[in-house]
């Protein structure tokens, strides 16, 4: 056996179980949903199924579902948007600013919500937002006699629930990504003149694009299929296709319904990505 063979089989040996993990928990579930988009009826039906399409015209012969998609992406942007707001100062900060063992306390205060169940965080939400919540009773000790705040089941809700939940994703990416730069660039920027707007602009910003990419995709695209945040926290004003789709396995049982909906939300993330997929390439490059 050649050393090249013996190379190629090692390869095989180390990755081959991880990618028939991959088929087997991934690739085949997907396809088993995709078979099922085609069906006239629920596998819980005690009747055989035949191949349709109404599933998918369902989608595009009712306003409903396009207002529902609306929504979602709408939810993915403000989100990913309140997140970038919010967690690439922070993760800047924490690249550059803090060191030693507050960087370390930080990072701890950051990755805490993760060690516990994400329904249980989004339940402690509506004791903060409900009247006679956290907020409210906080507003009331200093503006005494002021309006009740009461954010809960309303779009402000679900969008606060959803940025808790996904925020340590961006400052997690902008964070690898800023700590990357080496210093030595921006102190070059600052020794040609420019000032710490430019040399943010200039250097800092395009350099860290990756890694504000890659924390706006892992948040984008789960939160526009959503369900368990716009239901707790928003009720009937905080209705996605996310919810819908679960509803369509869970309470209605229509499962061919649900999964062609599934594939239609994958099929929008995709041209949503390949629409931006140019111009993020061009940033990229251009970094």
């Amino acid at each position: 056996m050649t050393p090249t063979t013996r190379t190629r089989w090692a390869i095989l040996g180390l990755t081959g179980p991880a990618y028939l993990w991959l088929a087997c928990t991934i690739f085949l579930p997907i396809a088993a949903m995709l078979a099922l988009s085609f069906l006239d009826k629920s596998p819980l039906v005690p009747k055989p199924a035949s191949f349709t399409l109404a599933n998918y015209g369902a989608f595009f012969g009712k306003p409903f579902y396009w207002s529902l998609t609306r929504w979602s992406i709408e939810l993915g942007f403000w989100v990913t948007l309140f997140s970038f707001l919010i967690g690439y100062p922070a993760a800047y900060a924490l690249a550059k600013r803090v060191k030693g063992r507050w960087r370390e306390a930080i990072f701890l205060l950051i990755v805490l919500p993760f060690w516990s169940n994400a329904l249980v965080r989004i339940f402690s939400w509506t004791m903060v937002l409900r009247p006679n919540g956290i907020i409210d009773l906080g507003v009331q000790s200093v503006l005494p006699g002021a309006p009740t705040v009461d954010l809960l089941f309303t779009y402000p809700a679900v969008i606060i629930g959803l940025v808790h939940s996904y925020l340590p994703y961006m400052i997690l990416t902008c964070y690898i990504a800023l700590q990357a730069i080496d210093d030595s660039l921006i102190e070059a920027g600052r020794s040609l003149g420019a000032n710490k707007l430019t040399t943010f602009r200039r250097v800092v910003l395009p350099l860290s694009l990756p890694g504000i990419i890659s924390g706006s995709a892992l948040i984008f695209v789960p939160v526009i299929g959503s369900f368990m945040e716009p239901r707790i926290l928003g009720g009937t004003k905080g209705a996605t296709l996310g919810m819908n789709i679960e509803e369509q396995f869970t309470v209605t049982a229509n499962w061919p319904l649900g999964a062609a909906l599934s594939f239609i939300l994958l099929a929008i993330v995709l041209v949503i990505f390949g629409m931006l997929y140019p111009f993020l390439r061009k940033q990229s490059g251009a970094a």
